[in-house]
């Protein structure tokens, strides 16, 4: 392509084009690459070879290298809107950051063609369709109840239907006009979002889905499903309502109450494990980035614990252990986790709870346990503990940025003389 004319108009075109286009060898070295695609690429590098395809996408595709390699024909079309799942904090189990569709061409026995796309909003409203589309398959299977009412922007019943006086225990008649969040108990233990943030979603998205444990007029726990739909408005920039559909959806008994027991507590406190505190954070993490609600990191270590279990020996160890958890979940608030994470150390995570409140809690927590005894036959035996604390604002929304910045301040406290809570960079001595 000699004409002059001719090289701007596809320079003008590489650089206007909203998808990610990319030439290279055969063995991905970049000859070519458009600014979008730069956007893409260099982030996922690292300290990799950003000027190879195939070294640039080695931790999120190496699938990619192979797909290449193996293809025999001459030219034609490699891989299709091959899906790559990007994690740019590392974390082995998290929920992807950010979904590209890579379409990659071989134009010549050493030419390739690849295209990038940001597929990230795609993915997760195919998720929820696949989530719906369940729900609604299962609407009359499995099911002792569904109950449909109607409530008002803000959140109160407008009406509901006998279904909901059979499942609730609530008569219609006497909740007309008052709020759902008074009617249902709806802020449990376990990372439930509040009514309003429920609809704070649903009137962005459309709708929302959640499930988790009901209660009942007469006190009684049930699992119910709890679909929250936007009605249109006049001016449809706000819904002029919702519609709501409570399932009562029927659970194991003992047995699955039992297993969920072994499968998120730890065998010895009874605090969660470490397992399902790692589940949680990729939960509320969700729930950040809908909601920017505030999400704080507590990380606690005992201090001087190994000298415990040399001097009194582990059965007085353990029992120690058991008292610290015991009485650091009763100053938990109610969508508040304390868990085990090995050994002496412990992690609370805390929605909704800015850093003020957080240090408030860890300083509470700090004080409780410096006050516990455990009986010895060499006498009472006391400990103190050591804990950091940090927000997610201040992690700029990474889950692997907000554990290395708690951690950092424990150690911090560690540190400066122990039995203390830090909450900055550095920490008085």
């Amino acid at each position: 392509m000699s004409d002059t004319s001719s090289e701007e108009q596809l320079l003008e075109f590489l650089y206007a084009c909203p998808v990610g286009l990319i030439e290279c060898d055969a063995t991905g070295e970049i000859g070519m690459m458009n600014p979008h695609a730069m956007q893409h690429l260099l982030p996922l590098a690292g300290p990799r070879d950003p000027g190879n395809l195939f070294a640039a996408f080695e931790q999120h595709a190496p699938e990619l290298r192979s797909l290449a390699a193996a293809f025999a024909p001459a030219t034609g079309r490699i891989c299709d809107g091959h899906r790559i799942f990007v994690d740019l904090g590392a974390r082995r189990h998290a929920a992807p950051a950010k979904v590209l569709a890579c379409t990659l061409v071989k134009l010549g026995p050493n030419r390739l063609m690849a295209t990038l796309a940001d597929i990230s909003q795609q993915v997760v409203q195919e998720e929820r369709l696949r989530q719906a589309n369940t729900w609604f398959a299962t609407m009359l299977d499995g099911v002792n109840d569904y109950a449909a009412l109607t409530i008002t922007p803000d959140g109160r019943i407008e009406s509901a239907d006998a279904c909901f006086t059979r499942q609730t225990g609530h008569p219609a008649a006497d909740v007309i006009g008052r709020d759902l969040t008074d009617i249902l108990n709806t802020d449990a233990p376990g990372g439930d979002l509040r009514l309003d943030e429920q609809l704070v979603i649903a009137t962005r998205e459309g709708w929302h889905l959640q499930e988790g444990w009901q209660q009942r007029a007469d006190g009684e726990r049930y699992w119910c499903q709890r679909l929250v739909v936007a009605r249109s408005g006049p001016d449809d920039l706000r819904p002029s309502g919702f519609s709501v559909v409570l399932r009562d959806v029927p659970r194991g008994g003992e047995a699955a109450e039992d297993m969920r027991r072994l499968l998120t507590c730890d065998h010895l406190t009874g605090a969660s494990n470490r397992r399902y505190f790692g589940q949680v954070m990729e939960r509320e993490l969700t729930h950040w980035r809908e909601l920017r609600q505030s999400l704080s990191l507590v990380v606690m270590d005992l201090d001087h614990f190994k000298t415990v279990n040399d001097t009194y020996g582990h059965p007085v160890g353990d029992t120690l252990l058991c008292r610290v958890a015991d009485a650091c979940k009763l100053l938990l608030p109610p969508r508040g986790i304390f868990a085990r994470l090995g050994g002496e150390e412990f992690g609370v995570l805390l929605p909704r709870y800015a850093k003020d409140q957080a240090v408030l809690l860890a300083e509470q927590m700090r004080t409780t346990i410096a006050a516990l005894e455990v009986e010895t036959p060499s006498g009472p035996l006391t400990v103190t503990a050591s804990l950091g604390c940090a927000t997610l604002d201040e992690a700029d929304g990474s889950i692997d940025a907000l554990i290395a910045l708690a951690d950092k301040r424990l150690y911090a406290a560690k540190h400066a003389g122990r039995n203390q809570v830090c909450h900055r960079q550095a920490c008085a001595a």
